[in-house]
């Protein structure tokens, strides 16, 4: 079985699903790290986000996601990807054409024979359109700043609310609008605004869709 769940930055999507993994028993891959662990790589080898040098880059990278960690030529670099520097980089690198295409190829394969949940900005318009289940899991803008921003604090980073709050907004802008697979809401998704609920509470709306048992 494959559930896609979809949404925009901020929203909580991957607490929800990496939540719901461990209370169905499915695998949890994260496919927004995917994308971010290419953007370390580019941000540390200082090069240019561009299709023809990230081609290059492509042909000597490895990437795999495994027990809830996200691996780059082997390294496991959970613990670089979550700065604003790298999430700005990350939004870049997955409009390329090329970065698409080796994702979602590799995302299918990863998936392949198992009970998995995926979460991300197309997996159940592009990667899995045909996926058993389908959600589109959002909040207000500014919700998902504050949300973003108090994650921040409690890594250390120093930001404030404003900045992150106009991030998250051009972010949307650029995700929706992109030409390659743009950030939108499958016909067949089901619509969970998480503004005003606790992330228990959307596990719980889930699964009782999906039909798993109450983790409350």
């Amino acid at each position: 079985m494959i559930i896609a769940i979809d949404g925009p930055s901020g929203a909580g999507k991957s607490t929800v699903a990496k939540l719901l993994s461990r209370e169905l028993g499915f695998e949890y891959i994260d496919t927004g790290a995917m994308y971010r662990a290419l953007a370390y790589k580019a941000y540390t080898n200082n090069i240019e986000i561009q299709e023809d040098k990230i081609d290059e880059m492509l042909k000597t990278t490895a990437v795999d996601y495994s027990d809830n960690k996200i691996f780059l030529d082997s390294k496991n670099v959970e613990g670089y990807i979550r700065s604003e520097a790298i999430s700005k980089g990350a939004s870049k690198i997955s409009a390329l054409r090329n970065v698409r295409e080796k994702m979602v190829e590799l995302q299918r394969k990863i998936a392949s024979n198992k009970n998995v949940i995926l979460d991300g900005r197309d997996i159940g318009t592009k990667v899995f359109p045909d996926a058993d289940f389908k959600f589109f899991v959002t909040a207000s803008a500014e919700t998902r700043a504050r949300r973003r921003y108090n994650q921040l604090v409690r890594t250390g980073a120093r930001t404030n609310y404003k900045n992150v709050l106009e991030d998250i907004k051009k972010r949307d802008e650029k995700d929706s609008t992109r030409e390659i697979s743009p950030l939108v809401k499958a016909d067949d998704a089901v619509l969970i605004d998480t503004t005003n609920m606790d992330v228990r509470e959307v596990v719980k709306t889930i699964a009782d869709i999906v039909g798993g048992k109450n983790v409350l």
